[in-house]
């Protein structure tokens, strides 16, 4: 299916009758395969070159008709190729549990799924759940920013964590000695999942709305977010840094890596970009 009509017809699905839709690269698998990494102010839609997609109906709804419906609506024959298959009821939460299991992120680091014990009891164990916020320890770049604090943070320092998603980077400061820890995002449901988290790691570690006060200045500022805006955060994150403190920045593309550095060469000294699975961490000291 061609990208440009793509989205019209995920959207006649849904006015069909679906009660999800999902759009895949058709091409997945082979040499073929698109990646796409949208950012925000892109406004890139969710298409590939080839696409595919998914819709999920109730086992009563007269498919055929939904999908020819759908079809003429966005503008596509009623030839249009598709395939209809029965899916079995299924244990759903234990399929998606077994998806989850124990990750070791770092030396010291676990990230262990509520429903697992872990497998190094003596390790820093970090109990958390796949959600609605970003970060469950699994992504290579939080995966990189939690290598970085194993092995470089000192207890009795100050963190801030910008864009904490589920909160798991400030989890991990706090499990590793830090002494104030701070988190913000944009997103209210990031907040309540990194308090949630938070409390059930059992560490102190306060988090607000990027609209509230602004916090206090750091030893250590994290930002996993996306390349854009990392560029535009530079003055505030630079701000937030104590002299001589410490900036980590992931969520970066090898191609990226450069213009993200330059962002922040006026305020940092910045180091020699580590990379994991195709994704690059930044990180530098505040120059006084």
């Amino acid at each position: 299916m061609d990208a440009a009509k793509v989205q019209a017809l995920s959207d006649a699905l849904l006015e069909a009758g679906a009660f999800s839709v999902d759009i895949a690269d058709a091409q997945a698998g082979t040499d073929r395969e698109t990646p796409i990494f949208g950012e925000p102010g892109q406004g890139l839609e969710p298409a590939f070159g080839r696409n595919r997609i998914v819709a999920l109906f109730e086992p009563e709804t007269n498919l055929r008709d939904a999908i020819k419906r759908a079809s003429a609506a966005a503008g596509y024959s009623v030839s249009t190729e598709y395939k209809i298959t029965e899916i079995a009821e299924q244990d759903w939460v234990g399929l998606t549990q077994s998806q989850f299991m124990p990750i070791r992120a770092s030396v010291r680091l676990w990230i262990i799924p509520s429903w697992h014990s872990s497998p190094d009891p003596e390790a820093v164990n970090i109990i958390l759940d796949p959600g609605l916020a970003f970060g469950t320890g699994s992504h290579p770049t939080t995966r990189l920013c939690l290598d970085w604090l194993d092995r470089n943070m000192s207890p009795g320092c100050s963190v801030i964590d910008y864009g904490c998603g589920s909160g798991i980077l400030a989890i991990a400061a706090a499990k590793l000695g830090a002494a104030r820890v701070r988190g913000v995002d944009i997103d209210a449901q990031a907040v309540l999942s990194s308090r949630y988290n938070a409390q059930r790691n059992g560490v102190i570690a306060d988090f607000s709305n990027v609209d509230e006060a602004s916090p206090e200045p750091a030893d250590v500022v994290l930002a996993n977010i996306l390349s854009n805006p990392l560029k535009i955060l530079a003055p505030l994150l630079a701000r937030l840094t104590l002299p001589g403190g410490r900036l980590v920045l992931s969520g970066i593309l090898p191609p990226q890596a450069a213009d993200v550095a330059d962002a922040y060469r006026c305020w940092f000294d910045i180091e020699s970009p580590a990379l994991d699975e195709g994704w690059v961490r930044l990180s530098g000291t505040r120059l006084s």
